[in-house]
C-alpha cells in the first residue's frame, strides 16, 4: 500500500499525457497513410484495400504493434501494409508508384494541417487567455499539434527511403527495367530484416533527422508558424 502511495505521489501527469498524446497521434498518421494507400490504389483499379475493409479510418484495421511501437518511441515506423495487387492497374508499375507515394504525401498534407491548427490556436490563446497560453497545461491543445506534425513528418519521410519495402521504394523502383523491379519485389520480406536492423543501430538517424528539420521547416513557413517556437513547443512533449 504504502509503494502505491509513493507511485502516486510521484506520478507525473504531464509525461503521462504527453506519452498518451504520442499513442493517439501514431495511430493517427499511421491510419491516414494506410488509408491513402488503398484509397489511391482504389480510385487507379484496384478493389483489394476495399474488399479486405481497409479504407476505413478505424485504426485497428491498420495497426501493426512493433511499428507503432517505433512510432511511439523512436518517431519512425509502419502500420499493417494495405494489399495491393498490381494485375488490376492498366499501368502497373506507374500506378504502384503512385499508390506508394499517397502514403507519404497524406503525412505531409496531415502535418501541415496540423501546423494550421497549432497556428491558429497560438493566436486565439494569446488573444483570450494569455495567462493560460503561457503554462504548459494551458498549451497541452498546441503540444498535441505539434507532436502530431512531427510524427507524421516522420512517418512521410521514413517511408520515403528507398529500402524495400518502404514506399520511397515502389516509387524508385518503378523506373526499373521489369525483370528487375519484379524481381526485387521477390525479396522485398528479406530486404525489410535488413531495413530493421539499419533502424535498430541507428545507421538512418542522421538522414532521417535532417530530412525531418527541413520538410519542418519549410510546412512552418506555409503554415505561418515560427519554426524556432515549434521546436521549443515540440521539446516540451
Amino acid at each position: 500500500m504504502s509503494s502505491l502511495q509513493n507511485f502516486l505521489q510521484h506520478f507525473d501527469r504531464f509525461s503521462f499525457l504527453m506519452a498518451v498524446f504520442s499513442a493517439v497521434a501514431a495511430l493517427l498518421c499511421l491510419t491516414v497513410h494506410e488509408l491513402s494507400h488503398g484509397a489511391v490504389a482504389y480510385v487507379l483499379g484496384d478493389p483489394t484495400a476495399k474488399d479486405e475493409g481497409r479504407l476505413t479510418l478505424n485504426p485497428i484495421k491498420h495497426i501493426d504493434p512493433l511499428g507503432l511501437l517505433l512510432m511511439i518511441t523512436a518517431h519512425v515506423g509502419w502500420a499493417k501494409p494495405v494489399p495491393v495487387d498490381m494485375r488490376y492497374f492498366k499501368h502497373p508499375k506507374r500506378d504502384m508508384a503512385l499508390t506508394a507515394l499517397a502514403g507519404p504525401a497524406s503525412n505531409f498534407l496531415l502535418a501541415w494541417v496540423f501546423l494550421l491548427l497549432a497556428n491558429l490556436l497560438g493566436h486565439l490563446l494569446v488573444l483570450f487567455s494569455p495567462s493560460i497560453g503561457l503554462s504548459p497545461w494551458g498549451l497541452l491543445p498546441m503540444l498535441f499539434l505539434i507532436n502530431a506534425a512531427v510524427l507524421s513528418i516522420g512517418l512521410g519521410v521514413f517511408n520515403l527511403f528507398p529500402i524495400p519495402p518502404l514506399d520511397g521504394s515502389k516509387i524508385l523502383f518503378s523506373f526499373l527495367p521489369d525483370k528487375i523491379y519484379y524481381t526485387i519485389l521477390r525479396y522485398e520480406r528479406y530486404i525489410m530484416i535488413l531495413m530493421l536492423a539499419l533502424v535498430w543501430v541507428g545507421v538512418l538517424d542522421k538522414p532521417l533527422s535532417f530530412l525531418m528539420v527541413q520538410l519542418l521547416r519549410g510546412l512552418c513557413f506555409l503554415s505561418g508558424m515560427d519554426f524556432e517556437n515549434v521546436l521549443i513547443l515540440y521539446s516540451l512533449t
